[in-house]
């Protein structure tokens, strides 16, 4: 039969356990549900409310059905009638405490486990008897009736079991295969053994053999809950077998002052073993955004931003522009009436400042679903192998932000800097000679007007300077003319090639601003979610025993 003084469990140790259960809750929190993790809060809380008070005391609570007569052990063990004793209804409705020790010196413990003074009561003044000083630490509870048939007496009971060091279940032999007490408690109690004890009280109440063939059986019962091994005793408030070996237990209990770690150690074990389904595989490189899958979402974000059109409007405009700059100055102001294809959709020129919204038409439906999709796959790929928690949570954490995309993708567009700032110096060579061109053209076209006007008027012929066998004038409008139509000829193929190239241009520039985008509002957030499973894992690896 084990003994809660068999196994010793290290302070340091179960603080480093507990101190990693907190870390997984920090790590964990926002990405799992409150439901998995309420358990282990509550644990992480209560080991740090017990530890912070007196570990110099033992809180031992007894606990039974009514009749099975653990007030009158109570007594028995305090040796003074301090819980009223009752046989055919609940009777201790509340909480009774008796502490080996001098008056006050468990108060913050007993604030803690909700006694109050008036139930309170000491054993100051017996501990200088060597029977009672073994005792010393002891914090002795007599709870409420868990079967008691007033909720708030079960619930009492509830509450303080999940609170107390040690818990002695105080059984009747006429009920200690009770279904209630098996199933809703004694089985409920497996992983903290170390902190069980049995007692089957009454036994004066049986024979020898009858009281050994009841405990015989309570032990295959207590097997059966997973509590094979705890003390099972057989015990009488009034006559033999008595109760001095369920003192010895608590004197072995008390002196080795490791029912509370014991307990909290099985506390760190069950939501430990409760957590193991979100705990799974090391986080590997196949837990990471891959390639193929960013690609994916950045071609389905960069249609849902109007990317093509864009760069469709760039292309266009450039070729505008540049007709504009390297046309026949004649020609230009028409160019100029003609609209700017980047204005038309809003497109600033410069990226300081407000950044206004554009006329880019909005999403088609089967652009935003292919945005999901995306969005979805790639989370999916990252979160494949690890727990379903975890997968939930990337794909969570992947569309937590998809209705602020539409806007960051408009900013991404109207802030990228689509290669039309500045003006090529071969635009500005081009314009020059055709300024050249046209000055040529207006000089050599004046001079013929006016050698014409003389000779309506009866004026003396204006001899020409000649060109080999041509008029200078006319070699001036003429030269003029066809050097005007080459130079627009040779602009034309130019400036098509030139437009291609600032497309493509403006096309990365967009591309990569909406990488940017999907960078920091789905893979980010993903990748917070693998760093938090990394942590997480790592946390529980320390919180296990």
């Amino acid at each position: 039969m084990t003994s809660v003084v068999d196994r010793r469990v290290d302070a340091d140790a179960l603080i480093r356990r507990v101190d990693g259960l907190q870390r997984f809750l920090r790590s964990a929190d926002g990405y799992l549900p409150e439901e998995r993790l309420a358990g282990a809060r509550t644990v992480v809380e209560r080991a740090s409310q017990r530890l912070s008070l007196s570990r110099h005391h033992t809180v031992v609570a007894l606990a039974g059905a009514t009749g099975s007569g653990k007030s009158s052990l109570f007594n028995a063990l305090a040796r003074m009638e301090l819980s009223p004793v009752g046989h055919r209804r609940p009777t201790t409705g509340v909480t009774y405490s008796c502490v080996w020790g001098p008056t006050g010196s468990a108060g913050g413990l007993l604030d803690w486990l909700g006694v109050l003074p008036r139930h309170r009561f000491d054993r100051e003044s017996a501990l200088d008897a060597d029977d009672e000083a073994r005792l010393r630490g002891l914090v002795l509870l007599d709870l409420p009736d868990f079967d008691s048939v007033e909720v708030t007496h079960r619930a009492e009971v509830d509450r303080l079991l999940a609170l107390v060091d040690l818990v002695v279940w105080v059984l009747d032999p006429q009920k200690y295969a009770d279904k209630l007490v098996h199933e809703s408690y004694l089985r409920q109690f497996h992983r903290h053994k170390d902190v069980t004890v049995v007692a089957l009280n009454h036994a004066d109440r049986l024979s020898t053999v009858d009281s050994q063939r009841c405990l015989d059986d309570l032990r295959k019962l207590l097997d059966t809950d997973g509590l094979g091994g705890v003390p099972a005793l057989v015990t009488s408030a009034y006559a033999a077998p008595g109760w001095m070996e369920l003192r010895k237990v608590l004197e072995g209990v008390v002196a080795s002052k490791a029912a509370a770690l014991q307990r909290l150690s099985g506390d760190v074990d069950r939501v430990v073993e409760e957590l193991t389904d979100v705990t799974g595989p090391a986080v590997s490189r196949q837990h990471a955004v891959d390639r193929a899958s960013a690609d994916t979402l950045v071609e389905a974000l960069t249609h849902a931003a109007g990317v093509p059109a864009v760069a469709e409007a760039t292309e266009r405009a450039y070729r505008h522009r540049a007709g504009v700059n390297m046309g026949w100055p004649l020609l230009r102001s028409l160019r100029r009436l003609r609209p700017d294809p980047l204005r038309r959709l809003h497109l600033p020129e410069k990226t300081e400042g407000p950044v206004p919204a554009t006329s880019l038409p909005a999403p088609t439906a089967a652009q935003r679903a292919s945005v999901g999709l995306a969005v979805r796959t790639l989370a999916d790929n990252v979160g494949a192998g690890l727990p379903v928690p975890w997968q939930n949570a990337m794909v969570t954490a992947a569309r937590s932000r998809l209705n602020d995309l539409p806007d960051a993708l408009d900013r991404a567009v109207a802030t990228t800097d689509l290669g039309l700032k500045r003006t090529p110096w071969w635009w500005r060579v081009f314009a020059g000679a055709q300024w050249l061109a046209t000055v040529a053209v207006t000089f050599g076209l004046c001079w013929l007007l006016v050698g014409y006007a003389a000779r309506i008027i009866g004026l003396p012929a204006i001899e020409y300077p000649r060109l080999g066998v041509a008029p200078l004038p006319t070699v001036l409008l003429v030269g003029g003319l066809l050097a005007g139509a080459l130079l627009a000829g040779l602009a034309g193929p130019i400036a098509a090639a030139a437009a291609r190239r600032a497309r493509a241009r403006a096309e990365t520039r967009l591309r990569t601003g909406v990488a940017e985008v999907a960078e920091e509002y789905v893979v980010l957030p993903v990748g917070a979610v693998v760093e938090g499973y990394r942590e997480a894992r790592a946390a529980i690896g320390e919180a296990r025993r």
